[in-house]
């Protein structure tokens, strides 16, 4: 906040200047307090206070859920009638669970990878607080395709308010486009492909009603919740159509 707001506070008293000069001395309290940096640290705290309560309600959702998944598990095999129907409802309980470690653990790793590349990329052209960037990559790579775009825009703004000359100002947006890249065009769907071949039409929409229904944290859970959907569908006959609607194009061959 303070990178973004030193400059936009520069900005303001340069038009309050331009104000007097050009006669329009008639300045309010009331335009001081929306000065741009005062409505931008407003909107920034907003943000973060929203974020900040849907991630706790997530965090205690998740939290009670790894508590009682086993119970619920139990409760399921037992009303289920047959014991084919038992079966079953473990081996999709299991593959959820391996699958979806796998792929979190994985984004985790990758993600904590873009952080510091980030943060690396960024104290080289000079930008301060590269920690707190490196940590806003991190977390938006979470996000599919959406936290990408906001990256893109974040690091422009923050190049442009921040660096000069104006080639050097749009370095922060390159570099971090090139980590990006990289990372999500070519290493990480390389490790998940065996795995996760959704479609990614159905992901885009996935993305947006979650975070339409929960926010943020929903947008970081619609890839997971989708893949879970998935193999659910894989393992019901009666849903399989729709698990093969779900599944996108396999871009690795089996050897």
């Amino acid at each position: 906040m303070r990178t973004i707001s030193a400059p936009l506070n520069t900005m303001s008293h340069f038009l309050t200047h331009a104000k007097v000069a050009m006669g329009w001395t008639a300045v309010s309290n009331t335009e001081h307090a929306s000065s741009p940096a005062n409505d931008l640290q407003n909107a920034l705290l907003n943000g973060a206070r929203a974020f900040a309560s849907e991630f706790l309600a997530m965090f205690l959702i998740l939290f009670f859920l790894l508590m009682s998944g086993d119970n619920f598990l139990r409760r399921l095999v037992e009303v289920m009638p047959r014991f084919r129907d038992k079966r079953q409802v473990t081996d999709i309980s299991k593959k959820i669970e391996s699958d979806i470690t796998a792929y979190l653990v994985t984004i985790t790793g990758m993600n904590a990878l873009v952080g510091i590349a980030t943060g690396l990329a960024m104290w080289s052209v000079g930008l301060q607080d590269f920690i707190l960037w490196g940590a806003v990559a991190f977390l938006l790579n979470f996000v599919p395709i959406l936290g990408s775009l906001c990256g893109f825009a974040i690091f422009l703004a923050v190049g442009m308010l921040s660096l000069d000359p104006l080639w050097k100002a749009f370095m922060p947006m390159v570099l971090y486009s090139t980590i990006h890249i990289l990372e999500g065009e070519a290493i990480t769907p390389l490790l998940l492909a065996r795995r996760f071949t959704l479609n990614p039409v159905l992901v885009i929409i996935s993305l947006v009603f979650w975070y339409w229904v929960w926010g943020v944290p929903g947008a970081m859970l619609a890839v997971p919740i989708l893949a879970i959907v998935k193999i659910i569908c894989d393992r019901i006959r009666s849903l399989a159509a729709f698990g093969h609607f779900l599944e996108g194009e396999k871009h690795v061959l089996d050897s």
